[in-house]
């Protein structure tokens, strides 16, 4: 036979409740739960966070949500890395993630205009850095070169994220062209979906040399495997990065706790860590 609930369960949880109500009454709180945290650390509730976040995050990304899986074990975050121009487009026809980190700031923005996000949700958190990158074993001597690595006669193809919709791509072709290559590289450029496919191509030798982030370029995965050559900031605009909160996220608190953790110090030595800056850097 099934067993049966204690009888003494369901009073004792309405109690709780109960008393919760009052205690947010007596504080005059409102009714989100994120301003009576001691009720709601006493009987915590499990949530999901859905992000969509810009591929040159994955590394730092994927190391943040552990550690903040592990500060906060009852709120789990999936997270999907991509280009942050097809994110943008599909948030603007009400994809299902409740949160956005992009590459480019003004897609947040727009979609704070556009009504779509939390208002005030808005958040700058880093700036990105382009590099040179090469596989160990490449001939091609980036680290002397720069950017003449891409006329290396060795070189026959050139990956770099779609300048259409990736802002690293944007950045990369700038750059090219700011240094005086595009006309000569051109005809050997190949596009990734996003700048971390972009860096698969050079890792697989589809392409001979990539212009990646420096984020994916210090992870440990990559650092072992290739050299790079860093874009002075002054060839591309600058990259700032920032994120926002949509207006049909699941859970409010949980996607604020998540916001809050990657803007605070633990979250910055993180960013930091995989070649991130910060806006007023």
């Amino acid at each position: 036979m099934p067993m049966q609930q204690p009888f003494r369960t369901v009073p004792t949880l309405k109690l709780v409740a109960v008393s919760c109500l009052a205690l947010a009454w007596l504080l005059g709180t409102r009714a989100r739960g994120a301003d009576v945290p001691a009720c709601a650390n006493a009987t915590p509730a499990a949530a999901t966070v859905t992000v969509a976040a810009a591929a040159d995050l994955k590394f730092a990304m994927d190391d943040m949500v552990a550690q903040f899986t592990k500060a906060h074990p009852t709120i789990t975050v999936n997270v999907t890395y991509g280009s942050s121009g097809n994110f943008f487009s599909q948030l603007s026809n009400s994809a299902p993630f409740d949160m956005f980190f992009s590459a480019d700031a003004d897609f947040p923005r727009q979609l704070g205009r556009q009504g779509l996000a939390i208002e005030g949700s808005e958040f700058l958190y880093a700036v990105g850095r382009i590099v040179i990158w090469v596989p160990r074993a490449s001939s091609v001597d980036v680290q002397r070169l720069g950017m003449a690595a891409l006329r290396d006669a060795a070189v026959q193809h050139v990956a770099i994220a779609n300048p259409q919709h990736a802002p690293y791509g944007r950045a990369a072709v700038a750059a090219m062209k700011s240094l005086g290559v595009y006309e000569d590289v051109k005809q050997k450029l190949v596009f990734g979906e996003n700048v971390a496919q972009t860096a698969q191509f050079v890792q697989s030798g589809a392409a001979d040399v990539g212009v990646i982030a420096l984020s994916l370029a210090t992870a440990p995965a990559m650092q072992q495997d290739g050299k790079y050559w860093e874009v002075p900031l002054d060839a591309y605009p600058r990259v700032e990065q920032g994120g926002v909160i949509m207006k049909w996220a699941h859970d409010l608190t949980a996607a604020r706790a998540f916001r809050d953790f990657v803007l605070s110090p633990p979250g910055r030595v993180t960013l930091k860590r995989y070649g991130f800056f910060f806006p007023r850097e």
